[in-house]
Formats: structure tokens, sequence, C-alpha cells
């Protein structure tokens, strides 16, 4: 199946550790440079398949895993994280999909409102997220990195 432009129709689901971890962990090491041990693909996979809450999603085109969104919703507020699409997969609105399937997923848990973090220095990302009606709240961004 295709989509209109001819490309392969692409799916979104919930993430699959057994078969999707080796293309999330090369898709955010292509897309992502961490370099925080914590932020680590196998870090944070690890993390949030402990967190067992089904809101991490991947895109799917043709078996291969082009996109992910990693969300969260801790009850008061909901998170966006890792929302990554491989670079042959872009500007045909799969951003914008994984970002409203997420949205979606944590508002059908009761989620009002929802955050996300973005590096300052990120001017394309930020105006992405601006085009979906994600506003820069005037916050202090704090952090405490915990040992491991």
């Amino acid at each position: 199946m295709s989509d209109e432009a001819g490309h392969a129709a692409t799916d979104i689901r919930g993430y699959e550790d057994a078969t999707d971890r080796a293309q999330v962990i090369a898709l955010w090491n292509a897309v992502f440079s961490y370099t925080s041990p914590h932020n680590l693909p196998e870090v944070s996979i690890d993390l949030k398949l402990r967190a067992d809450d089904g809101l991490f999603f991947v895109a799917v085109q043709g078996g291969q895993v082009v996109g992910t969104v990693l969300s969260g919703y801790d009850g008061h507020r909901g998170w966006l994280y890792s929302v990554a699409v491989a670079p042959e997969a872009r500007n045909r609105g799969l951003g914008t999909r994984m970002v409203r399937h997420a949205e979606q997923a944590m508002v059908a848990r009761g989620c009002l409102k929802i955050n996300l973090q973005i590096l300052e220095s990120n001017a394309a990302v930020v105006a992405f997220y601006e085009r979906l009606g994600y506003v820069v709240e005037p916050r202090i961004d704090m952090g405490r990195r915990l040992a491991r």
C-alpha cells in the first residue's frame, strides 16, 4: 500500500522490544547526538520498558522503523521525548502524525497538558513544535542527574 505521493504506507504502533530495539537504537544514534550516559538509547529504552505504560510508539514503513516517539504521563502532565524521523522519511508529515498519536494516547489517559524540552540551539525543532501549537513558556528548566 502507498500514500498519495507513492511512498510506502507508514503505520504507527506500540514499540515491540524483540523486533524494534536494534532499529530504534540505530535511528536514535543517527538522529540524536546524545553524549550523556542517561540518554544512551539502550538506557532510555530499558527505563521506558520498566514503566510499562504503553506510551512508546514507532512508525514502521516496509518493515523498517522510520520514526519514534517516547511519551509519558505522570498523572499531572504529559511529556514528549525522542521524537525522531529517519532522514529518508522526513517532510511527509510523519513527525506531526507521531506527535498527534502520542498526544491522543495521553489524552485518553486523562492528560490535560503536555510538556517537552528542546535544545535552545535547535531552531528547526522549535519551529516544528510551534506549528503544532506548542509555545515557549516562561519557565526555568532545572535538572539533577542521579548516580546510577
